[in-house]
């Protein structure tokens, strides 16, 4: 049988890596916890031969523990003396020693070592308390023999003393003073004379109670007063004090109780800091933060303060009045000039609205941009904030010198006033913003009041607005479907496909309330997309259920939007073939003002439409001011008359000017082979006398409303009259 190999015969330096191994791992333990010169890695060279003696006594035979007392010792003398090094020397012995040290004795049990390692580690204990307590005799004896030394030199000891704590006293770089505890100063240090302004008379033999301060805090005098009387023993304040020369002096304060030797109150020291620098640059950078770099006006940041500070004042009677101004046309300046210019602009609009704003209780901040607020706060400010409005208009009113050039700056303002308390800061903003807007479509250099049935309408236009894109992917939207009657025979012609939105909160909503969020948005597109695909697919089962007697043409709507994306053609091709529909039974209805001075290009895409046999109608004719001689170059096939045309046609008897212009509109269009049809026909009377006048087909609710495809084919006349 071949003799067992030993980790030591394959690797000699084997059991020497592992034994510096656990010295490492010792010496990162108790190093964070000595008191040594040595750094990290001189400390473990010097456990290195410890270490090594605890792994020749973990493997001696016999085996004798005592000889690991002198790593114990050795630790002492290296001064690892806290016993928390103690603690965790031992703590590494009992997870580390057998694991790193316990290879090259195989005939040793796992038991056997374990129990070794524990004695081992009592031996250690042992051995350092033992060097812990040799230490100390040794200092006692080093203290005794000091003790009859200092006995003997008592005097030039004393001396020695006085003379370091004058140095100290003297030369310390914070301010040390010393008083009685009636709170005179007896003594105090050049430094602290300094601090004071120099002058010592003004420091020694005064009372502490004549330092008082505006600024001192409430408790600081109730400390000093528990102080003196022995209640504690120091406290620590910020506290200006007063100098000389009348200027302020910031300092972080510690007072402290002296006591005799039988424990009573004697004396009071103090020491200060002088913090004067560090509050003043403290203070810029607050202003900093909280002001506007470019015009020096409170930012956002120290308005929000203001604001929130008046809306939660508990006052009786107390309200505030905010100014939200925007100005009007700033980005074609700031566009034109450039930045720069722009930025010096806005510096003279801020000094300008700074003196409008000097008033008690009254600021202006910039918030960004080209916005601007004014806050005053009172129990009139129903009235001073017009007033605040008016002024900021007038101080606006005058041209502003830019480069040489002079500018004519204009701003909307929304109002917002009433009392604290009864809204938040958000809300408050809000409310401002809107108005503000409302000011600027009623054109601008004006103000409004805050109205809460505008804001309510405003938020549930945005509301509308972010549920858009979420309401198309989840299907809510829905169309209708109004029949077009041929005023000849009244049969139904065709029908117009009317999209409705069928909220969850607001219910059906009509496209006049969400067609101008999806054209603002640019979802009109996709929309669009989707409206013309129901309705074509609508339209195809009509034909194919409907054989005798269904619509020939589905009437889309499009927006302007629709009209300047590129996808136009392509999508409608598209949608065609997919559902199998004639182009001819498709119209497409562009508003008169949509067309209103348009070029070939925006032509172009309606140009090949109608080249495919798609009609063109063209929507509201009349209410665009568009030159008729321009009908002969659009490629329209359909006029549809407004119905503010035909309105005076429901009384009787009819009005003879619209009777005219009705005629004369039905004759050009004929004379342009236009067919012509009429909204808004809801009278039996009205429908005649347009029938009379040669329209071709018109809609209404004499004719049907609009409403689900399935009811198209019953179709009943009701005269409204």
């Amino acid at each position: 049988m071949a003799p067992e190999v030993t980790d030591s015969a394959v690797d000699p330096d084997g059991l020497e890596d592992r034994l510096r191994r656990f010295a490492t791992i010792w010496s990162r333990a108790i190093f964070p916890v000595t008191a040594t010169s040595m750094t990290r890695v001189e400390l473990e060279k010097h456990l290195l031969p410890l270490a090594r003696r605890l792994r020749e006594s973990l493997h001696a035979r016999p085996f004798d523990p005592q000889a690991a007392q002198r790593a114990g010792a050795a630790l002492v003398e290296a001064h690892c003396t806290d016993p928390e090094a103690l603690s965790r020397t031992l703590g590494v012995v009992d997870a580390y020693l057998v694991l790193y040290c316990g290879v090259g004795a195989p005939e040793q049990p796992a038991e056997e070592s374990r129990a070794r390692c524990a004695r081992l580690q009592h031996a250690v204990a042992a051995g350092f308390a033992q060097g812990l307590r040799e230490r100390t005799l040794a200092e006692q004896e080093a203290i005794a023999r000091s003790s009859l030394v200092a006995r003997s030199d008592a005097v030039q000891a004393l001396h020695a003393t006085e003379a370091r704590f004058r140095a100290v006293f003297e030369g310390a770089a914070i301010g040390i003073g010393i008083a009685d505890l009636e709170g005179n100063v007896l003594e105090v240090n050049e430094t602290l004379l300094r601090m004071f302004g120099g002058l010592e008379h003004h420091v020694r033999g005064r009372k502490v109670t004549d330092w008082a301060h505006p600024e001192d805090r409430p408790h600081v005098w109730d400390l000093y007063r528990e102080l003196v009387s022995g209640e504690r023993d120091d406290y620590r304040v910020e506290k200006p004090f007063f100098r000389n020369d009348g200027t302020v002096l910031w300092t972080n304060l510690t007072v402290s109780l002296l006591r005799d030797a039988e424990g009573r109150p004697e004396y009071q020291l103090a020491l200060m800091e002088d913090t004067t620098e560090r509050r003043l640059l403290n203070l810029r950078l607050r202003y900093e933060a909280t002001h506007d770099a470019l015009t020096g006006l409170p930012n956002r940041t120290l308005f929000f303060e203001r604001l929130e500070k008046a809306l939660s004042a508990t006052a009786d009677g107390a309200r505030f009045g905010l100014c939200y101004l925007d100005l009007d046309g700033f980005k074609a300046i700031n566009d034109s000039l450039g930045h720069a210019a722009g930025d010096r602009l806005l510096v003279e609009v801020a000094d300008r609205l700074q003196s409008c704003a000097t008033a008690p209780g009254e600021m202006v901040a910039r918030l960004g941009g080209d916005e601007f607020v004014a806050l005053t706060t009172g129990p009139d400010t129903q009235r001073e904030v017009d007033d605040l409005a008016t002024r900021i208009l007038g101080a606006l009113a005058s041209p502003i010198r830019v480069d040489g050039r002079e500018f004519t700056v204009r701003g909307s303002i929304g109002i917002v006033e009433g009392p604290a308390g009864e809204r938040t800061t958000a809300e408050v903003l809000r409310s401002a913003d809107i108005t503000m807007y409302r000011a600027k479509s009623a054109g601008g250099n004006r103000f409004e009041l805050a109205d809460p049935e505008a804001d309510a309408r405003a938020i549930t236009r945005h509301g509308l607005t972010t549920a858009l894109p979420a309401a198309l992917d989840r299907g809510e939207f829905f169309i209708e479907y109004q029949p077009l009657v041929h005023l000849g025979d009244g049969s139904v012609h065709g029908a117009e496909a009317l999209v409705r939105w069928c909220h969850p909160q607001h219910g059906v909503l009509g496209p006049d309330r969400f067609i101008p969020l999806a054209e603002h948005t640019g979802l009109i597109v996709p929309l669009g997309r989707w409206v013309l695909q129901e309705a074509v697919r609508q339209a195809r089962y009509w034909q194919k259920r409907h054989s005798d007697g269904g619509p020939l043409r589905i009437n889309v709507n499009l927006s302007p939007a629709q009209l300047h994306h590129p996808g136009l053609v392509a999508d409608t091709v598209d949608v065609l073939q997919r559902s199998g529909l004639e182009p001819g039974a498709l119209c497409l209805e562009v508003t008169e003002s949509a067309l209103i001075g348009a070029d070939e290009d925006l032509l172009k895409p309606l140009r090949q439409l109608a080249e495919m046999g798609v009609d063109i109608a063209l929507d509201d004719f009349g209410t665009g001011y568009s030159n008729l001689a321009n009908l002969r170059r659009l490629p329209v096939s359909v006029l549809k008359l407004d119905r503010s045309f035909t309105q005076g046609m429901q009384r009787h008897p009819a009005d003879p000017v619209d009777l005219k212009i009705v005629e004369g509109i039905v004759s050009l269009a004929h004379s342009l082979q236009l067919a012509v049809t009429v909204e808004g026909v809801e009278t039996g009377a009205q429908a005649e006398q347009l029938r009379e006048l040669g329209c071709d087909t018109a809609q209404g609710w004499y004719y049907a409303r609009p409403g689900a495809p399935d009811r198209i084919h019953a179709l009943v006349l009701a005269d409204a009259v």
